[in-house]
């Protein structure tokens, strides 16, 4: 992706990028079953948003439909994918192999996506040496000759929440760029550190919280 469609996607809201892979999803069923186009009312209707977000939504990527036909599918896939950042891959480093790093590593289709995870680490020095589903596990305390050897821009972080805070210390000051973190720990980072805060936990509340008001 180029520095100026970088430079764009910055400019995106972020319902608006949380939206679009849905869209992708669905428009990469639509081309499985061999259609052509689609429009933004066929959209809205699966995904369950108005067309007119849609197409605000679509507004950002570099494609118009047309006319009483709609989107050519097969393009706004290849253009949603780049505008993503799905269709480049970017190397990272999974911290913390427990159960919830190691199923990550598991995870082949995050490749697919453009995160290519080429190394985990963990303090246990069992695991040292080991490999998981292809990718080498190393201690902690080989991080920064790895990172010479890879140059990993992101960071993936699966430790326990005590730790959150100190591994994501270490590791930025090993050249890590952007945080995927998967702790329930709120971690601190210089304003040049791009975070995602994905956390299991909280969307478990949201749901509870829900069912509840459902069941009362």
């Amino acid at each position: 992706m180029a520095n100026d469609e970088m430079k764009q996607i910055w400019k995106v809201p972020e319902p608006t990028l949380r939206r679009l892979p849905w869209y992708l999803a669905f428009l990469k069923l639509m081309k499985g079953r061999g259609e052509a186009f689609v429009s933004s009312t066929q959209i809205a209707k699966e995904i369950n948003v108005d067309p007119s977000q849609v197409a605000k939504d679509l507004s950002f990527v570099n494609i118009s439909g047309k006319t009483r036909v709609g989107y050519e599918i097969s393009t706004l896939v290849d253009v949603l994918e780049d505008f993503l950042g799905f269709t480049a891959q970017h190397k990272a480093f999974l911290f913390g192999v427990g159960s919830l790093g190691a199923a990550l590593l598991q995870d082949s289709g995050l490749k697919q996506y453009g995160l290519e995870i080429v190394g985990g680490f963990d303090v246990r020095r069992e695991l040292a040496g080991t490999e998981i589903n292809g990718i080498p596990v190393y201690h902690m305390d080989d991080f920064p000759a790895k990172q010479k050897e890879y140059g990993a821009t992101i960071g993936v972080i699966t430790v326990p929440v005590d730790k959150a805070q100190e591994v994501t210390e270490l590791i930025i000051a090993g050249g890590i760029k952007a945080l995927w973190n998967f702790t329930p720990f709120r971690i601190r980072v210089p304003e040049d550190i791009v975070v995602q805060n994905t956390s299991m936990y909280a969307h478990l509340a949201v749901m509870f919280n829900r069912l509840n008001s459902i069941n009362h």
